[in-house]
């Protein structure tokens, strides 16, 4: 697919204005989820270790989850390293929490995540816990996969 004719430089979308975890910059940014219905993009702010949603032409972005001010910590509202979020169809996001080795649920319109797979700060290699969660998605059924990478395999886990 040809997105414009001898095209050679991208346009900046979203950040741009140097590493940071004000509300105009980001920090890292490695995983990114657009959302149609909003017409924005969600990125996962590895470095910030939040996930924000940015809306088109809008010039600040929104937090969803994790610290605003980019602390990293264990607990049900903040995130170490996030790589990676999905949306069910009723709007909960799945985050690869990866350097707390777990999965969190935000329920819509929620800032209190729930770990759903994997054990918060405990890595291994048996079939409840992960070793780096890199990347999350989900089937037709709700099955989530993790990718997880240090373990060099992708887990599934059924819906509940």
């Amino acid at each position: 697919m040809l997105y414009a004719k001898n095209a050679t430089y991208g346009t900046v979308g979203f950040g741009g204005q140097g590493l940071g975890v004000n509300r105009t910059q980001l920090s890292y940014p490695v995983g990114i989820y657009l959302d149609y219905v909003s017409n924005s993009l969600l990125i996962a702010n590895y470095e910030a270790d939040n996930v924000v949603r940015w809306i088109r032409y809008e010039r600040e972005w929104i937090l969803m989850a994790g610290d605003i001010n980019g602390v990293a910590n264990s607990t049900s509202t903040t995130l170490r390293g996030v790589t990676d979020m999905i949306f069910d169809p009723m709007g909960n996001m799945y985050v690869a929490d990866r350097n707390n080795h777990r999965v969190q649920l935000f329920m819509s319109g929620e800032y209190v995540g729930k770990t759903i797979a994997g054990v918060t700060g405990v890595f291994g290699i048996n079939a409840s816990l992960f070793s780096r969660p890199w990347c999350v998605k989900l089937d037709n059924q709700l099955n989530l996969y993790v990718a997880d990478a240090y373990n060099h395999r992708v887990q599934k886990f059924l819906r509940y």
